[in-house]
């Protein structure tokens, strides 16, 4: 402690030979931190001892100096000067500037406090002074890796550094005023206009929500990341080099990073998905339509046409056979080996991806097919051109009598020699050749007239209705033929029943709407039962007749299905269209089959977003919508905030809510009301009034209430 009214004495400094030097048993680091050993070494050869040690002079046992010093405090300066001796870079003998300590008397501080005050009192320098030093290192011309030696770390934190020099000053003085944390800064790296940087951050100070996940999403939310499907399909590369820009963050994983110029990859995704199209519309086909993604039921009312596998050549067919053989040999030599050479596993890889490239044959098509039909050419959500090919339009169907000429079959078989027959449905069997026509008029059976034929087939017709209601199980089975033809068949006319399926056609979707849960799960449905149905629609009945009353039910409900018209659309008195009282009805209805099979929209995989609602509605509504998942409170947080950031900080906060907007909702009906409503309806409407063969169970997610609602599945008569 110093005495009052002295004044103080510095401890004087000088060079002591490095072999009059030993480490102090005081020194209280004992721990490792901060640069190595090594490091601290090699930076001390390229730029020498920058700080003096601190030393006492070690007394004997009479209190006598030794010659000798010992280092309390600077322990790793020595250390690292004892490396460099032993490596032979520094003398032995070599001087070290030291600031000596007078051997400690009573009271006076002791070693321990010594290397104590150095190691507590020190603070290390400010990151924003060190990225600005780098910065300036770097103007001044040195690399990245010369700078990273100076300050004794990696070239790849020195970018960093460097990157967050690049940040708005004003920014830097919010941080240097401890305005916001160093991982906020971090994340304002990720763009370099530092005007929106510093539009963020009022934006951010207003919000509750100042994380830098949070910052970054802002910043980026005008770009298109790079594991975006058009990125993927053009290629980063090729973006840069048509001089797209990419942000980049160099402190967490950004998966490529984000493109800033979505016009430019808008326009080369075109011009690289037009290219493909004329690609494939050389194969022969008569129109190819291109697009990023097509509307979901795209290709419903379109017929598709079938093709054949590849044959595969005698050449391939040796390629193949030489695989398996090497692929057989590999097996055998190591079939017992417990530890298979990498380059062998490489080899059995290449084997296998040579064989699947070889045996995933192409689909060849019939060219007078391919004439008249076309194909969709796509994107998937990878990225991978997606190509569906084969579809006929309704327009470009030949027809009946020229596709019967050129199948050249009993349909083809016409009445010649100038005979003047109508064409009345049993003519063909009754027909006169050209060599009868001479005989006598009255000898010849002439068709029936058409009124005859009517009157003989309505008798038929009244028999068959008859006896067709007498069978329940056929009647089932011939309603579910009628719905297989237009379903997948699209042979309506083919069946006697007039009966078909109205698909309800979405003339306002969202993007992408066919990769929702709900279309993928319609979509391997219809793939599962057309793998099982026959190809022709001739074989259908029998087909059917083959399967149990499960399948049959199943395909009955899938086929039923496709005419759920649960659509809001636009009436008027005036134009013809449908009126604003069976809309009602129908949406009324919907809720009846919606309460019957329990659907659940949150899990049919519907979620607020910016695109499908949020960004279309009112300020009014986004809050009306965050009021109810989440509370007045929580809505009173974006209140403030512009109509775009209102929807996307709504978006985020509903997120896993399993808020609905009201059309997605389906009405609860009180049990008395519903109890009445069974009532009225009467005891067919219950589940336990259905017949056998159509009493499917109720479904897993449907709620168990007793009586059920209406089955709901509309026929629409023709």
């Amino acid at each position: 402690m110093a005495k009052p009214n002295l004044k103080l004495v510095l401890s004087p400094s000088r060079d002591i030979p490095f072999d009059k030097l030993v480490l102090s048993q005081s020194n209280v680091r004992r721990i490792k931190s901060g640069v190595s050993i090594g490091a601290l070494a090699e930076d001390i050869a390229r730029r020498t001892l920058l700080q003096s040690l601190n030393v006492r002079p070690v007394l004997d046992h009479e209190g006598q100096e030794t010659g000798m010093f010992e280092v309390p405090a600077g322990g790793r300066r020595y250390r690292a000067l004892e490396l460099l001796v032993s490596q032979k870079r520094l003398a032995r003998n070599a001087p070290v500037p030291c600031v000596v300590r007078a051997a400690a008397n009573d009271g006076d501080p002791t070693a321990e406090e010594d290397s104590l005050a150095e190691n507590t009192h020190r603070e290390q320098l400010h990151p924003l002074d060190q990225f600005r030093a780098m910065h300036a290192l770097v103007e001044q011309g040195s690399d990245i890796d010369a700078v990273a030696a100076h300050f004794m770390t990696t070239p790849a934190v020195v970018r960093q550094r460097l990157r967050l020099a690049s940040v708005s000053p004003r920014l830097h003085e919010v941080y240097a005023d401890d305005g916001m944390t160093l991982e906020q800064l971090m994340a304002f790296s990720v763009c370099e206009n530092h005007a929106r940087q510093e539009q963020v951050w009022e934006f951010v100070q207003h919000s509750w929500n100042k994380s830098s996940g949070y910052i970054r999403q802002k910043l980026t939310e005008d770009a298109v990341r790079a594991s975006d499907r058009r990125v993927l399909f053009v290629g980063l590369d090729a973006y840069i080099a048509a001089g797209g820009a990419v942000m980049r963050d160099l402190f967490e994983d950004d998966h490529g990073g984000w493109l800033q110029d979505v016009p430019l990859l808008d326009q080369l995704v075109v011009e690289k998905l037009g290219a493909e199209g004329e690609r494939i519309g050389a194969e022969g086909w008569k129109w190819v339509a291109v697009a990023v993604d097509f509307a979901y039921g795209e290709t419903d009312g379109l017929r598709e046409i079938e093709g054949v596998k590849a044959e595969i050549s005698a050449e391939e067919q040796a390629r193949i056979d030489a695989l398996k053989v090497e692929a057989d040999a590999i097996e055998a030599q190591y079939e017992n080996a417990t530890d298979i050479p990498d380059e062998v596993e490489t080899r059995i890889e290449a084997i296998d991806e040579e064989l699947g490239r070889i045996l995933e044959r192409s689909i060849v098509y019939d060219p007078a097919e391919m004439a008249r039909a076309g194909a969709f050419v796509s994107l998937d959500h990878d990225g991978r051109l997606y190509v569906e090919r084969g579809f006929v339009r309704p327009e470009d169907e030949l027809p009946a009598d020229a596709e019967d000429r050129i199948d050249g079959g009993e349909a083809s078989v016409r009445v010649s020699q100038g005979s003047e027959q109508p064409d009345g449905p049993i003519q063909g069997a009754m027909a006169t050749t050209g060599a009868d026509a001479g005989e006598n008029e009255e000898e010849v059976i002439r068709p029936l007239p058409d009124r005859l034929i009517g009157e003989l087939t309505a008798h038929r017709t009244l028999a068959l209705r008859d006896a067709f209601a007498a069978n329940p199980s056929i009647a089932f089975m011939a309603v579910l033929h009628a719905m297989a033809l237009s379903i997948f068949y699209y042979a309506s006319g083919e069946s006697c029943l007039g009966i078909s399926i109205n698909r309800a056609t979405f003339p306002h979707q969202e993007p992408g709407m066919k990769d929702s849960p709900s279309a993928k799960s319609i979509g391997a449905r219809h793939e599962h039962w057309q793998a099982r149905l026959p190809k022709s629609d001739k074989d259908l009945w029998a087909a059917l007749a083959l399967l149990d009353s499960d399948d049959q039910a199943a395909l009955f409900a899938h086929c039923a299905a496709y005419s759920v018209n649960a659509l809001w659309e636009p009436t008027s008195r005036y134009d013809g269209r449908i009126s604003a009282h069976a809309v009602e009805r129908r949406l009324e209805h919907s809720h009846v089959l919606a309460r019957a099979v329990g659907l659940d929209m949150v899990a049919a995989g519907w979620t607020p977003t910016v695109d499908n609602y949020l960004g279309r509605v009112t300020k009014p509504r986004i809050l009306m919508a965050v009021t109810e998942a989440k509370g007045e409170q929580t809505a009173s947080l974006i209140d403030h905030l512009k109509k775009g950031d209102m929807a996307r900080e709504a978006e985020r906060l509903l997120e896993g809510s399993g808020w609905l907007p009201e059309l997605l909702r389906t009405p609860v009906v009180e049990t008395a009301n519903a109890a009445a409503h069974d009532q009225e309806e009467g005891p067919e409407a219950t589940r336990d009034a259905l017949p056998a063969f159509l009493d499917v169970g109720t479904p897993e997610h449907s709620p168990a209430t007793g009586a059920g609602e209406p089955s709901g599945y509309a026929i629409a008569a023709e």
